[in-house]
C-alpha cells in the first residue's frame, strides 16, 4: 500500500470563542497524526488561546491576520465575547475583509485543504481559484439542527416561522418533546436565524466526534499562587458537594437575571465557585453588577477545578462544549439556558436525565433566586438527585472515552487523505 502523504491543513473558524476551541481541539487531534496545521484568526484571539501541548507545537502554526477596522466596532475588538450582541453584524463586516489577507495566506502557503467555518461566504471561489479542497466543520450538535430543517429542504421550500420551533419536527421519524420554548423561539428569529448558505446538500457529511477540551499541562500551573490557592480551597471541601457556575463566553445575562442568579447560589447554602467573565468592553453598555454586599456574605464558601473530586455539579448555560467538558468528568448538570441551540439541549440532557433546567417563564424567560436554590438543592443534595448524579457519572463511559474520539477523527483524516490533490 503506497504510503499517503502527510497533509497541509489550513483552518479559519469565525470570531467566537465557542467556535474557535473546538476547532483548535479538532486540529490538535489531526496534528497527533502528523499532519501540519496553519490555524488561522486575529492577533488578540491567537494569543488568548490555550497553550498549544509541546510535542504538538511543531505541526501546528498560529496566523495571526490583523483585523481590518471598521466603523462602529471598538478597538480590540476581536470576537463575539468583546462586543454585545448588536455590536455583532460590524464584526461579520470586519471578518469579510478579511477576503484579501487570507487569499495571499492561502496562495503563498498552498495547503492541500482548509477547513472553515460559516461566516466566510466568500472563501469557496478563493479556494477553488487556488485548487485547495474545503471543508465545512459545523461545531452545532446534529441533532439540534434537525429541529430547524430537513436536510434535503430546497430552497424553493416555505421559509422556517416561527411557530415552527415550537412543536416537534414532522419529518423526525421517531416520537420526542424536544422543541425550543417561546421566549428561545424569539430570540432565534431577533438574533440568530437569517438566510445563509441555503444549500449544503448533496455532500459528505463525516462526524468528528465529541472533542472534548483536552487539559492544560500541569507546568501552566507552577508558580501560580491562585491556581494552589483555589486547589487548597477545593481539597477542603467534601466531595461531590461543590457548584461550579459559568456562562461561556456568549451569554450576556441582564442585571435581573445576574442578580437573581447571584442569591439562588446564596440561598442553596452550597459551596460554589463562579467563574465569573470581566466585561472585557466597558462601551459596550451592557456591564452587571454583583449585588452588594454578595462577596462579603459569600467568603469562604465561594472559589473550581472540574476535576476536583469535590466538585460535584455544574450550572452552566447549555453550550454544547461546556456540556461536554462536564460529562467528560461525570458531573450533574444544572441547566440555565439563554439562547441558540442551548435550549434543546437542555430538554435533549434532561432526556437522558443527567441533570434538570431551571424552571423559567415560558413567555419571557425570567427565573427567580428561588428557583435556582431549589434547582441546586435537589441536584446537588436531595435523594431524589443521586438519580442525576449517577447517571452523570455513567455517561463518562461516552463523553470521556478517547479511544472512540481517536476513531471519529481517524475517519475524518482518512476522507482528507484518500481525497486530496496530488
Amino acid at each position: 500500500m503506497a504510503k499517503r502523504k502527510k497533509l497541509h491543513i489550513a483552518m479559519f473558524p469565525w470570531l467566537a470563542f465557542s467556535h474557535i476551541i473546538p476547532f483548535l481541539e479538532l486540529g490538535k487531534l489531526i496534528a497527533q497524526k502528523g499532519h501540519c496545521i496553519s490555524f488561522i484568526s486575529t492577533p488578540r484571539n491567537i494569543d488568548r488561546l490555550p497553550s498549544i501541548p509541546p510535542h504538538l507545537t511543531p505541526l501546528i502554526t498560529l496566523v495571526k491576520l490583523p483585523l481590518p477596522r471598521v466603523e462602529n466596532l471598538p478597538e480590540n475588538a476581536m470576537a463575539t465575547m468583546d462586543v454585545p450582541h448588536h455590536i455583532v453584524p460590524y464584526l461579520k463586516l470586519a471578518y469579510d475583509s478579511l477576503d484579501e489577507p487570507l487569499s495571499h495566506f492561502l496562495e503563498s502557503s498552498a495547503p492541500d485543504w482548509i477547513i472553515h467555518d460559516f461566516a466566510p461566504h466568500w472563501l469557496p471561489p478563493i479556494a477553488t481559484k487556488l485548487g485547495i479542497s474545503r471543508v465545512f466543520f459545523r461545531i452545532f450538535k446534529a441533532s439540534t439542527l434537525c429541529l430547524f430543517r430537513p436536510v434535503n429542504q430546497g430552497t424553493h421550500d416555505p421559509p422556517m416561522e416561527l411557530q415552527h420551533l415550537l412543536v416537534p419536527p414532522k419529518w423526525v421519524s421517531f416520537p420526542t418533546k424536544i422543541v425550543f420554548r417561546l421566549f428561545e423561539a424569539k430570540k432565534i428569529f431577533e438574533v440568530l436565524f437569517e438566510e445563509n448558505c441555503s444549500e449544503l446538500h448533496d455532500i459528505p457529511v463525516i462526524p468528528v466526534g465529541l472533542l472534548p477540551t483536552s487539559a492544560q499541562e500541569s507546568s501552566d500551573n507552577e508558580g501560580n499562587s491562585t491556581w494552589y490557592s483555589i486547589v487548597e480551597w477545593l481539597d477542603k471541601q467534601k466531595k461531590g458537594s461543590v457548584v461550579y457556575i459559568a456562562l461561556g463566553s456568549e451569554v450576556r445575562p441582564s442585571q435581573e437575571d445576574f442578580t437573581e442568579l447571584a442569591l439562588g447560589l446564596e440561598h442553596s447554602g452550597l459551596p460554589f465557585f463562579w467563574a465569573l467573565r470581566k466585561q472585557s468592553d466597558s462601551a459596550s453598555g451592557d456591564s452587571v453588577q454583583l449585588l452588594e454586599g454578595f462577596k462579603e456574605r459569600a467568603k469562604g464558601r465561594g472559589v473550581v477545578w472540574t476535576t476536583h473530586e469535590s466538585v460535584g455539579g455544574f450550572l452552566t448555560h447549555c453550550g454544547w462544549s461546556s456540556v461536554i467538558e462536564a460529562l467528560q468528568f461525570g458531573r450533574a448538570l444544572i441547566m440555565l439556558p439563554f439562547f441558540a441551540d442551548q435550549g434543546p439541549i437542555a430538554r435533549f440532557l434532561g432526556e437522558k436525565l443527567v441533570g434538570v433546567e431551571v424552571p423559567r417563564n415560558e413567555e419571557d424567560g425570567s427565573f427567580t433566586k428561588d428557583s435556582i436554590a431549589e434547582t441546586l438543592t435537589l441536584v446537588m443534595k436531595e435523594e431524589e438527585g443521586k438519580t442525576y448524579r449517577d447517571k452523570a457519572k455513567e455517561m463518562t463511559t461516552i463523553f470521556g472515552d478517547t479511544d472512540l474520539q481517536y476513531r471519529y477523527v481517524d475517519k475524518f483524516i482518512e476522507f482528507l487523505e484518500r481525497h486530496a490533490k496530488m
